[in-house]
């Protein structure tokens, strides 16, 4: 099973500035190599303390001359806040200097917080996204940028330096929605998740996805990647109290940042979905919705936790895990400890969990 990390750069944190908390981010990237992490992700986000990474591309050059050997994902680059041919190039430029290490994940974010500096209206954000994706993937492929679209047009231009290599096998998109999972599939791409409810509730999406992939391109889906907060400890108290107290912070701040609980998705093209969620979440009520959150991360001690993954593999099958591992304002040696027992004690069972079982005899 592929194990990554995703730094979320929130600073929820009482007695820390700005730079503290992004320099302790950094910290986590090197540490999770040297644990033996399989990739090591960045998110991109804007303007709030819920999180604060404007440049994932920055970010993971400044991580591929710092480590040798882990991969370097975006968790993901929002195209329609980036011009696509100069998200292309630079890509193709960090894989060079990472030595072929790069991930690269799209997404079509969600926030009218980040969306209204840009001057850019979310009911164009579809568009915009299945436009931009396009150009940058078919940029990379071929070693030339051209466009005629409504936003990006743009004449047949060379990249240099020129891709290394293909990104087909290393394309991710962030989808939840049954447009999104249409583009995923439509490019080829990997489905990232970010877990905000238990998996077998999200089934219908996985499934969703699994079967549009095998039916358009005729092999089955490659894992979905699932990112999940993760919190652990080895005394089951002090982790439950712990896990609760920061998953229900961050969890807060996610409803404020998204503005979930409001009415407003039901007027916008495209977000249809994320009104339907919303009327959910105030039907529920937020103490019910921040416990249904609680519940799909991964929160305990080792055995805990493992068993938790375990319940998650026999929902879904194979999948890969990505770990949210500082989030709700949470001190950085809680988080740093927290990963340095996940891989010592879960991590190894966890791979092996995952292998396929020997052949009969």
């Amino acid at each position: 099973m592929h194990i990554g990390v995703n730094l979320g750069f929130g600073r929820l944190h009482e007695n820390l500035t700005d730079e503290q908390m992004f320099l302790h981010e950094l910290e986590l990237a090197e540490l999770s190599e040297r644990l033996g992490y399989d990739s090591l992700w960045a998110v991109e986000h804007h303007f709030t303390d819920y999180s604060m990474c404007p440049d994932p591309m920055t970010v993971l050059a400044y991580v591929a001359g710092r480590t040798q050997r882990i991969r370097l994902g975006t968790a993901a680059i929002i195209l329609p806040w980036n011009q696509p041919v100069r998200v292309a190039e630079r890509m193709a430029m960090l894989d060079i200097m990472s030595g072929g290490r790069v991930l690269l994940g799209l997404g079509r974010g969600l926030s009218r917080r980040e969306y209204l500096p840009f001057g850019i209206p979310l009911d164009e954000t579809r568009e915009r996204f299945d436009e931009a994706a396009n150009l940058v993937v078919q940029a990379l492929e071929t070693g030339y940028a051209e466009g005629n679209g409504r936003f990006y047009p743009v004449p047949r231009t060379p990249l240099r330096p020129e891709p290394r290599a293909s990104f087909r096998d290393r394309l991710y998109c962030v989808a939840g929605s049954p447009d999104s999972i249409v583009s995923a599939v439509a490019l080829g791409a990997r489905l990232m998740s970010f877990i905000t409810r238990p998996v077998r509730d999200l089934m219908p999406t996985f499934d969703s996805y699994r079967n549009q992939y095998q039916e358009k391109h005729g092999v089955p889906a490659p894992p979905i990647q699932l990112n999940v907060n993760m919190y652990c400890h080895e005394d089951a108290d002090v982790a439950k109290e712990r896990f609760s107290r920061y998953v229900n912070r961050f969890f807060m701040k996610n409803v404020e940042h998204y503005e979930m609980a409001g009415s407003h998705f039901a007027d916008i093209k495209g977000y249809e979905r994320y009104a339907t969620l919303s009327q959910a979440l105030r039907d529920a009520g937020l103490e019910n919705a921040a416990a249904a959150y609680v519940a799909s991360a991964l929160g305990g001690t080792p055995s805990q936790i493992l068993e938790q993954v375990s319940v998650v593999q026999e929902v879904m099958g194979s999948f890969d895990l990505v770990l949210v591992p500082s989030f709700g304002g949470m001190p950085y040696e809680e988080a740093q400890h927290s990963l340095e027992l996940f891989a010592a004690e879960v991590m190894p069972a966890v791979r092996k969990m995952a292998e396929p079982a020997p052949a009969a005899i």
